[in-house]
């Protein structure tokens, strides 16, 4: 008997390191991806790295591994449900293989717990000390790195006592009696709760980004993918830019050998809009300053110069990036394009189809909330009727929706100006979006969860957020999500048949408007102004023509 409870504890204590060294792996591999992606995008400057201060060296140091240790977490968070429903799939395929004995439910169940403990440490703790530390200064009394260390914890404990504070008087707010003074002194249930505040807002965000991006998403493929020949002639549009090019050259050495200040009369082609000329300085005029925009061809000489080798860089740009889709294959303009904008259609239909299937369960009541709290073991049965191939769809439209609102939040972050470039990105920023992204993917599994992509249940304190128990707020959230995708794709796909319809109605409606009488009488009036300058113009250059003059 001792034999076997020595057995049980060791076999126990083997499965428990074997999971630890499975965790640090993963953790490893997304902590060196969430560096290679910041190595890319913070910026490489005086102002931020280079430095002669040693103290500066160090807290920029600690600041950039607190952000990238909470992507680290994001990514986690974004790939929990599909690597948990994939793992499902693959335990009910092969459940004797003796290379997947390590996946079960305590590995899974282990990893939920991990995400969700990272993700509130580094939203409430890591994320807001390294923003804190990064702009401290020190106390006067302490020099060097010790007195920026107390000055962040001193400013991150007020910042905690206010969020308690404020998360209290929600929670009293919310749960009327039930809140009292015991409940405030026990600051470890404030931390779930705030958590769950934050995955609300999250949720929120997902619901306004997400059919923008199923919108936007069209848009990046076609400008990634080269299209059709029928729906877009290269061959134009390298001749074009190609001419375009030979002109700026010779404008430019003209105005190098000539010395002349700018181009008159201008060129009659009109400019399509794909460069942008350059803009004058701002000019002084008395006393304020005015941003005045000059015609590129009429600037002075070194303006001039400056202006059109600027345009003349745009221009080869554009004109290499034609020729290089000039030489894709015919199978990639006309069977890739095609079969990549059918796949994303599909996708999002299929989604709108199951968030619409999910809404009606709910009314009829077949279907539970998404709000969990029995165990789950992993490997019993499939959670989908369609087996391993049902499987991998919802795991492949949990990336799809994930890509999509991904691309949905770069729209305001354009707006806004605040998207990461490439070696140019500061740290303040660099923490903000770090936590963006936090929030968004911890609050993925909630989207994919309420929305009923998926029949996974939510492991761990996932499950336990206690609005996902609420009827209304998850019936209402699928009815605006299956609306909202709708509406957007029916106005992506009608824009240009609704603007037509709309110019020829307002055409008619001004030919209609206007008398005949009106009409008739404009259209003599110009015909005789046509006919009076035509006159003019050939009196005039008879006069002017040397064969009608007289000689004496």
């Amino acid at each position: 008997m001792d034999d076997e409870e020595a057995d049980l504890r060791e076999q126990i204590f083997h499965n428990n390191v074997r999971e630890q060294i499975i965790f640090l792996l993963l953790f490893i591999l997304l902590y060196l991806l969430s560096f290679i992606l910041i190595e890319k995008f913070r910026r490489r400057d005086s102002e931020d790295y280079f430095t002669a201060d040693e103290d500066e060296v160090k807290v920029y140091r600690i600041s950039l591994w607190l952000c990238t240790f909470s992507l680290a977490v994001s990514l986690g968070s974004a790939l929990l449900l599909p690597v948990s429903i994939v793992s499902n799939e693959v335990l009910i395929l092969y459940p004797n293989s003796y290379y997947v004995k390590w996946l079960n439910s305590s590995l899974i169940q282990g990893l939920w717990n991990h995400v969700f403990l990272f993700s509130n440490l580094s939203l409430f703790v890591f994320l807001p000390f390294a923003y804190l530390f990064s702009e401290s200064t020190g106390f006067p009394g302490c020099r060097g790195l010790k007195g920026r260390v107390y000055e962040t914890f001193i400013v991150l404990a007020l910042l905690g006592v206010a969020m308690l504070g404020l998360a209290y008087v929600i929670s009293a707010w919310l749960e009327g009696d039930r809140s009292s003074l015991d409940a405030l002194l026990n600051l470890w249930t404030y931390l779930p709760f705030l958590y769950s505040c934050v995955s609300f807002v999250g949720v929120l965000m997902l619901l306004v980004f997400t059919p923008l991006g199923f919108v936007r998403l069209f848009g990046v493929v076609g400008g990634v993918l080269v299209k059709p020949q029928f729906l877009r002639d290269l061959n134009e549009e390298y001749y074009v830019y190609s001419f375009e090019e030979d002109t700026i050259r010779r404008r430019i050495n003209n105005a190098v050998n000539t010395g002349v200040g700018y181009i008159s009369p201008e060129p009659m082609y009109p400019d399509r809009g794909d460069i942008s000329a350059p803009v004058t300085p701002d000019v002084s005029k008395d006393g304020i300053s005015v941003n005045k925009e000059t015609p590129l061809l009429r600037l002075s000489n070194g303006a001039l110069q400056a202006g059109l080798n600027q345009r003349l860089r745009q221009v080869v740009a554009m004109r290499k990036e034609v020729e290089s889709q000039r030489k894709t294959s015919s199978f990639q303009r006309n069977v890739v394009y095609p079969l990549a904008m059918l796949l994303l259609l599909a996708l999002t239909t299929i989604t709108v189809l199951m968030v619409l299937q999910n809404t009606l369960e709910l009314l009829i009541g077949i279907k539970a909330l998404p709000l969990s709290t029995r165990q789950f073991t992993l490997g019993i049965a499939s959670l989908s009727k369609l087996g391993w191939a049902g499987a991998s769809l919802e795991a492949g439209l949990i990336l799809y929706l994930h890509a999509a609102s991904l691309t949905g939040l770069g729209t305001p972050l354009r707006a806004l100006r605040v998207l990461p470039r490439a070696r140019r990105t500061p740290l303040a920023r660099i923490i903000a979006l770090c936590t963006v992204l936090l929030a968004h993917s911890t609050a993925q599994p909630l989207l994919v969860k309420i929305l009923g992509i998926t029949n996974f249940d939510l492991l761990g304190e996932f499950g336990r957020i206690e609005w996902l128990g609420n009827f209304k707020l998850v019936l209402l959230y699928n009815a605006i999500f299956a609306a909202t995708v709708t509406l957007c794709l029916v106005s992506k796909f009608t824009a240009s048949v609704r603007r037509e319809l709309y110019n020829r109605f307002k055409w008619v409606a001004n030919m209609f408007s206007v008398p005949e009488e009106v009409q008739s009488g404009n259209i003599t009036k110009t015909n005789k102004r046509v006919s009076t300058e035509r006159s003019f113009n050939i009196e005039k250059t008879e006069s002017l023509d040397p064969s009608h003059l007289k000689t004496e």
